[in-house]
């Protein structure tokens, strides 16, 4: 298998056969490793590069979770020697919410090339597949990134598309958020017809963590589906990396609102329902 036939989501017994396969690929790859600190030091996927989740979002409250602005995100990006060819490989110890967020953040930036293993590195361990303690470190690379904003949801883009048939937000929060009841902003509630489907619904506990086989049918059923014009968001768009993800295995137009409830909660123009589920 090339480099550039990597599925976008990939299997953890695939990759370590194609890395086994390829010790000097076809065109570079970077695995990210975007776990704990503990967990990476604790054994990770030989050759991946630790890239700690927080260096993925702005950090200034309100809405902290916001995309970064081009100065971090070029030095993340030289950090990960991006290339116009890298292929990136990347997984967390969570089921893929980070991970998503990532490609989420590639998407931004316009990098096509990534696949995501399914279940992380809590799969890989339970197949029993190699890990490694040293740490990595890519050879860094000059980075001018461009933002591309297609992937990309804000405040006025969502409130133009309200009630329009065909679109859709899919809130990744818990059903305690979107009813109401936990409130994490000044408001509580969810945007004024939003879909539920809490992120680690979709996620199989007794397969590792990995992206259900029936999530196509899942989300169909709760009137998520291919076809629609899809924004998909959680607190901080931490969880929705995971539903962003999703979305893309499953070849749905999505976007992802990186303000979040976080932003939407605390904004005093916002419109907020509290209906039940």
């Amino acid at each position: 298998m090339a480099t550039t036939e990597l599925p976008l989501l990939i299997e953890p017994q695939d990759l370590a056969a194609f890395l086994a396969e390829n010790p000097q690929p076809d065109t570079p790859i970077c695995i990210v490793d975007l776990s704990s600190e503990q967990s990476y030091q604790s054994g990770h996927i030989p050759g991946a590069v630790h890239l700690p989740a927080q260096a993925l979002i702005c950090g200034y409250p309100p809405a902290a979770g916001k995309l970064p602005g081009d100065e971090q995100l070029n030095r993340v990006f030289s950090h990960l020697g991006l290339t116009p060819d890298t292929h990136f490989i990347v997984y967390d110890d969570e089921g893929g919410g980070w991970a998503g967020r990532f490609i989420w953040t590639l998407d931004v930036i316009g990098h096509q090339q990534y696949s995501y293993v399914n279940g992380g590195i809590l799969a890989w361990r339970g197949e029993g597949l190699p890990v490694e303690t040293q740490e990595n470190l890519a050879q860094p690379t000059d980075v001018n990134v461009q933002i591309h904003e297609q992937p990309i949801a804000e405040i006025p883009y969502i409130l133009g598309e309200l009630g329009n048939q065909g679109f859709v937000i899919w809130d990744a929060r818990s059903p305690e958020e979107y009813r109401g009841e936990k409130i994490l902003a000044q408001k509580g509630g969810h945007i004024p017809g939003a879909i539920n489907c809490e992120w680690t619904s979709l996620m199989d506990p007794d397969n590792h963590f990995r992206v259900l086989t029936d999530a196509e049918e899942r989300l169909g059923i709760l009137g998520i589906r291919k076809g629609q014009s899809i924004v998909t968001h959680c607190q901080s768009h931490h969880r929705s990396g995971f539903t962003y993800l999703v979305g893309k295995i499953l070849g749905f137009s999505i976007k992802g609102y990186h303000g979040s409830w976080s932003e939407w909660g605390n904004h005093p123009d916002t419109p907020v329902e509290e209906a039940s589920l």
